[in-house]
């Protein structure tokens, strides 16, 4: 039986079925567990929010002489639609930032699950789904761009927040559904679940894989896979974007070698998400390219990915995706941080350097739909030596 009582009357051996309040208001990336630990109430008691509900059939019962008024027995009502506004970059990096650290924790507790033989359940990451989701629509840029700034020993962790942010501002651009892109969401975070069962060493290797061991690192599709078929709750679409996300539409992917008319839609989308993520990121042996760079380059991959899905893919992100360092037709140098409203060529950016005259200059904002300056082309941040590219956009955003 479900029961609303108040965070200050939760007692160890209660069985938590779900938090009154915001994902972010409260210590856990779950919910749906005993209480064991006295550090987990504590938390809980400290925390922001003020009720929960408790399953009293998986657990204790609330005591005896609460008075049936201070109760509430009914199920939870579902939550309503949220009304979700646009918020700035600077606003939503902020949210993004908690979100992001969420996700990585929740990752890596699904990892260590998954290790130890227990069933994946995708109701518990359904609110961390719906966290990220939101966040994607009240400013798509901010925690896509701030996913991919990952450490390499974080990479395999981060890397699902990403790519499940990726698809679902992919699914929006292509005009699926809320139910199918949040679908798209969870195909995306656990897509790489099978890299648990491949050991730390040949995930982290600094140097050039040996043959045995890029073929180990092949298994990670069809080992997620199988951990998702014995799951709880996992979505069709999820095991598919699982299996199948290392397809090449010219069928020379990997496990099954399927082709752009074998390939599902949300495998195909899983493709470029997944790739996009990679090369912008640092990984233990090289260095992230430029995300407008990246853009082009897999442009150029012919049989790799679906035409009008990248396309659509471009159109989500931007030519010059958040965090692109451009040269303006003035000589001067900036890097994009935040996309423009009407035009995939005029976002805003923030020039900090002069090519004319090689030097520093004041950073200042220029947004180019209201502005006669206009891209010239890339750059490459080590051509001109600068260094942590990353602080201009993030700064200006926080």
């Amino acid at each position: 039986m479900l029961k609303k009582i108040k965070t200050e009357d939760l007692t160890l051996g209660m069985h938590l079925h779900a938090f009154c309040g915001s994902y972010l208001d409260h210590p856990f990336w779950r919910t749906r567990f005993v209480l064991e630990d006295p550090k987990d109430l504590a938390l809980i008691k400290e925390c922001p929010v003020s009720e929960v509900w408790i399953d009293a059939a998986k657990g204790l019962d609330v005591a005896a002489e609460l008075s049936s008024d201070e109760l509430e027995e009914l199920p939870p009502p579902p939550p309503a639609p949220a009304v979700i506004d646009k918020t700035s970059m600077g606003e939503e990096i902020k949210r993004a930032t908690k979100i992001v650290a969420k996700g990585r924790e929740a990752v890596v507790s699904m990892f260590q699950e998954a290790r130890m033989g227990k069933a994946i359940e995708a109701e518990a990451a359904a609110p961390l789904v719906e966290e990220i989701s939101n966040s994607v629509l009240r400013n798509p840029g901010a925690l896509i761009s701030l996913a991919r700034l990952k450490t390499a020993d974080d990479y395999t962790y981060m890397h699902s927040v990403a790519v499940c942010a990726l698809m679902i501002a992919l699914a929006r651009q292509l005009g699926l559904d809320e139910q199918q892109t949040r679908e798209a969401g969870m195909a995306g975070l656990l897509h790489d679940l099978g890299k648990a069962m491949i050991s730390n060493e040949i995930l982290n290797k600094p140097g050039k894989l040996t043959d045995e061991e890029f073929a180990i690192i092949k298994t990670h599709p069809a080992e997620g896979h199988k951990l998702l078929l014995e799951g709880k709750g996992i979505s069709e679409m999820t095991k598919d974007v699982c299996l199948h996300h290392h397809e090449k539409v010219d069928g020379s992917g990997y496990p099954k070698g399927q082709n752009s008319e074998t390939m599902s839609l949300f495998a195909k989308m899983g493709a470029v998400c997944d790739v996009y993520d990679a090369i912008t990121s640092n990984r233990p042996y090289k260095a992230g390219w430029d995300p407008a760079e990246s853009i082009k380059r897999m442009a150029e991959w012919k049989g790799h990915f679906d035409p009008a899905v990248f396309q659509a893919f471009v159109k989500s992100l931007g030519i010059y995706p958040t965090g692109s360092l451009v040269r303006l037709a003035s000589g001067k140098l900036g890097v994009v941080i935040e996309q423009g409203e009407k035009s995939l060529l005029t976002p805003k950016v923030k020039v900090f350097y002069s090519t004319k005259a090689q030097a520093y200059i004041p950073p200042e904002v220029v947004d180019l739909a209201r502005s006669p300056e206009k891209i010239a082309g890339r750059e490459e941040a080590s051509k001109w030596g600068i260094k942590d590219i990353d602080r201009y956009w993030v700064g200006e955003a926080g």
